[in-house]
């Protein structure tokens, strides 16, 4: 395949490598690795992740500080061009901060870490990352966070579900979010974040491979594109 993806790193980033990996395997090609601290990216860059961790140590907020890295102003330049954009956990911690997305995430409630495989429902199956499956879908997805607790205001949250830009529910109660929320697009459909970890179910060893078809729809797209 012709396009280029690259993966940014943030000090604190601990599954840039879990994404590069996934992307390679699924597209055949290594993407690219971008330091937090890289003004420009590279000019031929084709779709990025954002990926998870705990960027600057949570410091402020999860994702604050990253979101105002050297790195993120190209990204939400490229963002703007239309580049597909995706963030994972963390990463989408850091979109919502940067504000390429609706919302925030805040402290799970219970106040507790969660780590371990749920169910998913596709609720939007006609964007470039969700083309693969059908709408009403439930897939198996592993979590691990503690601050994935999504949050809008009603306006928000009543135009999210109104415009279609609730990319994934979960299918049992997580984490608290609103409307069960686990994974919302951009107006453009060019971005998503989501807090469940796509690039750790795409071979069956992991336990689910139902997070390959996210990654092979962004990659058809590019293909077609």
């Amino acid at each position: 395949m012709a396009f280029t993806a690259g993966v940014i790193t943030f000090p604190g980033s601990n599954c840039d490598r879990d994404m590069a990996v996934a992307l390679e395997k699924v597209s055949g090609k290594a993407p690219l690795r971008i330091w937090h601290g890289d003004a420009e990216l590279p000019g031929n860059i084709d779709f990025i992740a954002v990926p998870g961790g705990f960027s600057y140590g949570d410091y402020l907020r999860s994702g604050a500080m990253a979101a105002n890295s050297p790195v993120m102003r190209s990204v939400v330049a490229a963002a703007e061009r239309g580049v597909p954009v995706l963030g994972v956990c963390n990463g989408f911690q850091v979109l919502t901060e940067a504000r390429l997305l609706p919302g925030a995430l805040m402290r799970n409630a219970g106040i507790r870490f969660v780590c371990r495989t749920v169910p998913l429902v596709v609720e939007n199956a006609s964007s470039l990352f969700t083309q693969g499956y059908e709408k009403g879908d439930t897939i198996q997805i592993p979590v691990a966070h503690h601050d994935g607790n999504y949050f809008a205001d009603e306006d928000v949250l009543n135009r999210l579900e109104g415009e279609g830009r609730i990319a994934f529910r979960y299918g049992e109660p997580v984490n608290g979010s609103a409307c069960q929320i686990a994974g919302v697009l951009n107006e453009r459909g060019n971005v998503l974040g989501m807090m469940p970890h796509p690039e750790r179910a795409i071979e069956p060893e992991q336990g689910s491979s139902d997070g390959r078809a996210l990654f092979q729809s962004v990659f058809e797209s590019l293909a077609v594109a």
